[in-house]
This record gives structure tokens, C-alpha cells and sequence, in this order.
């Protein structure tokens, strides 16, 4: 039996809302499934706008402790879990990085290559850097566009509910995002990147 698209995201929903009326009674289990199967892309998507695998870390926990918290004002058919979830780690990351602004002028600190010193893996890691650089060089609200957008691969409505955006509005910031993110790339030389952030 073949299901449609809006029948998945119905039985997503209805899902998620099991989940969250078992996790305001404070069923531990139904709160490790939530953990096992969104702290990871929480992880990433704080990792990749703010650079810090320690603060991307207290990031996922905070998003997903909100959860536990506000479990019991949870409305039924609401966009899910992973994009609330998503929303209140956008939002920290958001935060975070203009507190930095402030605090600081260091750049973020690079993660140290692990892997072995083949010259290819090399090349590729100075070209991620670079990209990440480049990444870090935009605006908070172009960084979580393009995070969300390219990195997290998420639809357009799901990045414009986690940016608390209409879809129109999104789809207008994604376009300044991408040349702004093409203007940095071409700034500090990677040309052959520039092509990759098409319109």
C-alpha cells in the first residue's frame, strides 16, 4: 500500500504528538526516542553556525531540554517535533553568535584535522575551511538560511518555520543569502565554489 505525501505527514504528526502527550506524563522512553532521533541533526546544525563542537553540543541539549520543559504545552498538529526542535536551536545559535559579536572580536576556533595527512584529504579539509570562513563571514539570519537550506537539506517551509519566516520571506532571504554567500566564497578566492551557489 502506497501512502501520499500529505498521509506521511499526517501520520508524522500524529506520531509526534503520541510523543509529546507521553512526554508530558514524563515517559523517559518516549524522550530517549525524541533524543535518538534529532540530537544528532541538532548537533549539526549548531556546529555549522557557530564552529564550536563543545557549544554546538550544550546547544542540542538545551533545544531538546526545552522540549522536556514546555511537554505539556505541546499543540496537537503543529509542524512536528524536528521543526520545533530545529526552530529553538536556530534561535540559541542566533543568540549565541550576537552575544559573541559583542564579546568578541576572535574568530571561531577551527576543529583540528584528524584525519591522516594525505595530500587530497588536505586539500579538501583547507577547501571546507575556507567554505566555513566564508560561511562565517555572512549575516546570522544568511548563515541559518544557507545552514538550513544546503547543509541540513531541509525544505523551504520547514527552514522558513524554523526561522519563524512566510515561505515568500524565506525564499527572499535564501536569494540575498546565496550572494551573499557567492560574494565571500569569491572574496577569498574559491571561485570554483562561486558556480556551486547557483540562484
Amino acid at each position: 500500500m502506497r501512502f501520499s505525501s500529505a498521509a506521511r505527514e499526517t501520520a508524522a504528526a500524529d506520531n509526534d504528538d503520541a510523543l509529546m502527550t507521553r512526554i508530558a506524563r514524563r515517559d523517559a522512553v518516549a524522550f530517549g526516542r525524541v533524543v535518538d532521533a534529532h540530537a544528532a541533526m541538532l548537533h549539526r546544525i549548531a556546529y555549522r553556525m557557530i564552529g564550536d563542537a563543545t557549544e554546538a553540543e550544550d546547544v542540542a541539549q538545551e533545544a531538546l531540554l526545552r522540549l522536556w520543559v514546555s511537554a505539556e504545552r505541546w499543540r496537537p498538529g503543529q509542524a512536528g517535533i524536528a521543526a520545533w526542535l530545529t526552530r529553538v536551536a536556530v534561535n540559541q545559535c542566533l543568540d549565541r553568535l550576537r552575544r559573541r559579536r559583542f564579546a568578541s572580536d576572535e574568530e571561531p576556533p577551527e576543529r583540528a584535522d584528524e584525519a591522516p595527512g594525505a595530500e587530497a584529504q588536505v586539500e579538501e579539509e583547507q577547501l571546507r575551511r575556507a567554505a566555513r570562513a566564508a560561511l562565517g563571514d555572512l549575516s546570522e539570519r544568511h548563515r541559518a538560511a544557507i545552514v538550513l537550506t544546503y547543509y541540513e537539506e531541509l525544505p523551504n517551509s520547514m527552514a522558513a518555520d524554523a526561522l519563524e519566516l512566510n515561505l515568500k520571506a524565506f525564499e527572499s532571504l535564501l536569494l540575498r543569502a546565496r550572494g551573499a554567500m557567492r560574494a565571500a566564497l569569491a572574496a577569498r578566492g574559491l571561485t570554483s565554489l562561486v558556480g556551486e551557489i547557483a540562484s
